[in-house]
């Protein structure tokens, strides 16, 4: 650029580095980025897995036939403290419609237990004391949650807290 200004190419170089910035996000857009490693897995079988703790031995494929919801919790997570009452209404609700499987990502068991029987948890649970489940799903973080359906398929996941008593989650599962 013979004749401009250093102020003219100072400019130039903002708007160059400017359209780049804008093309690399759009590209992230449009290609689907996602900080969500497990998104991967809708539409595609089910990770399997075993879990035993103090209480429990359960084995996701014990439940082929039925519809799933897992969700991959912690005791020391505010939103999962936030989901528990909705999660509690939702048994109550569905019953044996569903199988509503919470994993625990508790490393010690003490808070695990007392955050069962302070928030009444009524749906089945297990701790994954060797974090399994989360190696297998890797999940962004509590609360995580997979509708698995009958055949055993993944057929939607969600991140945090969600209003699992709510008309809209309940009709879609009384639907798959």
């Amino acid at each position: 650029m013979e004749g401009s200004t250093a102020s003219e190419s100072v400019y130039y170089k903002s708007v160059t580095h400017l359209k780049f910035f804008f093309g690399l996000a759009l590209a992230l857009v449009a290609g689907g980025c996602t900080d969500s490693p497990g998104a991967g897995l809708v539409g595609k079988p089910a990770p399997d897995f075993t879990i035993q703790d103090s209480d429990h031995t359960v084995s996701l494929h014990q439940f082929r036939g039925k519809i799933v919801v897992l969700n991959l919790w912690g005791s020391w997570c505010g939103p999962c403290i936030e989901e528990t009452p909705a999660l509690n209404r939702l048994q109550s609700r569905m019953g044996d419609k569903i199988v509503l499987l919470g994993v625990s990502m508790d490393s010690t068991d003490a808070p695990y237990h007392a955050f069962l029987k302070r928030y009444n948890v009524s749906f089945l649970t297990v701790r994954d004391v060797n974090q399994e489940a989360a190696n297998l799903y890797k999940p962004t973080g509590p609360p995580e949650t997979y509708v698995i359906d009958r055949s055993g398929v993944v057929r939607r996941k969600f991140i945090g807290p969600q209003a699992w008593d709510g008309p809209e989650l309940i009709d879609y599962l009384s639907r798959i």
